[in-house]
């Protein structure tokens, strides 16, 4: 039953999702906007450790698309409070569980979408990475819209209103892509801002990615990345489920 309600909400908000192609393609203009304007800046620049310029960028770009466009899918649950949309689900035997993962599943396939676009705008600009490191990517930006998705909208079944809910968003959308090294890595920061970056979480995925997009999958940044995306999105899709539950869902 559990399955068979995550596939419901899934395709619910998937079909919205489709009807609204434009959007679901504009979500990936920034990042791309970075990779026309900001990656040409770094060709044969010394970033640091291994692979091209495009090699660490890249992977950064990946999870800003994840970072961004997760944290801010709460506002589609302000929208639905105000509709009486929410309230009409709660009524229903689906489980709560499922309210959550059907979006948080939507989201994940979306942004997974417009990474694979990003990807290939990345190749033609110059890009060239394995395709297992690539897939294990796309695995992180899932794992990532998964997490952030979960608690954009724990947040946002707390707050009333959008005037409350952006600021906050904004609040820890940018301090984290400063402190993760999602633009350059945090190898080049003086060492006190590098140690500061290992308390966030986005920290390890990255240079996670950047391994796997030189092709070293068995390294200790590749074992930190995923303990770290998994600990973190079972951690958020349990607060998420928790406060869909007590807010009533």
């Amino acid at each position: 039953m559990l399955l068979h309600d995550i596939g419901l909400i899934y395709g619910r908000y998937l079909r919205q999702t489709l009807r609204s192609r434009f959007a679901m393609l504009f979500g990936a203009l920034m990042p791309l906007l970075y990779l026309l304007f900001f990656g040409p800046l770094l060709t044969d620049l010394p970033l640091g450790g291994e692979g091209s310029s495009w090699q660490v960028l890249v992977p950064g770009l990946l999870l800003q698309l994840g970072l961004f466009g997760a944290l801010f899918a709460g506002f589609l649950v302000i929208l639905e409070n105000g509709q009486g949309i929410v309230e009409r689900m709660r009524v229903t035997p689906v489980s709560r569980l499922a309210l959550l993962l059907g979006r948080v599943l939507r989201d994940a396939t979306v942004f997974v979408f417009q990474a694979v676009l990003l990807v290939l705008a990345a190749l033609v600009m110059g890009l060239r990475a394995p395709v297992p490191g690539v897939l294990i990517g796309f695995g992180f930006v899932a794992l990532l819209t998964v997490s952030l998705a979960s608690l954009s909208y724990a947040v946002a079944m707390k707050v009333r209103t959008p005037q409350e809910f952006g600021p906050l968003i904004n609040a820890v959308s940018m301090p984290s892509m400063l402190l993760s090294g999602l633009m350059l890595p945090m190898t080049l920061a003086p060492r006190w801002l590098d140690v500061l970056s290992h308390f966030v979480p986005f920290r390890y995925l990255v240079d996670a990615m950047r391994d796997a997009y030189v092709g070293a999958y068995a390294t200790t940044h590749m074992l930190y990345g995923v303990l770290v995306a998994v600990g973190f999105a079972a951690l958020a899709v349990t607060v998420g489920t928790r406060v869909f539950r007590t807010a009533g869902a």
